[in-house]
């Protein structure tokens, strides 16, 4: 995983008792479906990006596995459900919030084969569409996150068998936790 560089941790400190807070990454899961050789991409319906290309995925919740996690997005912003995923890597990025500023996140990526059933788009997603792999991150797309680029090269090198299992680190385990 390539570190964010030039970002300094945000500190947050409380004005009444002086206690000190960093500002840790937040965690995301996501999963990149594929069908034959194009894969399912979003269109955002909400702030920050309206409009931009985007994976199916999310923040992850306190409790869940980062596998969850990408399955439960997947279900919320599409209604589709996928078997078997295998793990495609980790990716740094950030995320803008109106007042805050930047933050900056783990991004967590499965790969997946469609199977049946036709994407609807929900919750954050204003459309869904199946676009080719080979069209994927190349310049002039509006992509949501400057990571996207990075993934999908990595999901058109492992599905012509070149890439790596699993970019960086292994996948993480069952509980979510990488080994």
């Amino acid at each position: 995983p390539r570190p964010l560089t030039g970002r300094a941790t945000m500190r947050i400190r409380c004005p009444r008792c002086l206690y000190l807070l960093f500002d840790y990454p937040r965690p995301a899961a996501g999963v990149v479906v594929v069908r034959g050789d194009a894969a399912l991409v979003l269109r955002r319906a909400h702030m920050p990006r309206v409009g931009h290309l985007d994976i199916p995925g999310g923040f992850v919740d306190a409790g869940e596995s980062l596998d969850g996690a990408a399955r439960r997005e997947l279900r919320e912003e599409t209604g589709l459900r996928v078997g078997r995923m295998e793990w495609l890597g980790f990716y740094w990025d950030r995320y803008f919030i109106r007042v805050f500023g930047y933050f900056p996140t783990m991004n967590f990526y499965w790969l997946a084969r469609w199977k049946r059933g036709t994407p609807r788009a929900a919750d954050d997603a204003a459309s869904a569409e199946w676009v080719p792999l080979a069209s994927l991150g190349r310049p002039g797309q509006r992509l949501a996150w400057k990571h996207m680029r990075e993934v999908y090269r990595d999901v058109r090198k492992r599905l012509a068998g070149q890439g790596p299992r699993g970019r960086g680190r292994r996948g993480p385990d069952e509980d979510g936790f990488a080994p």
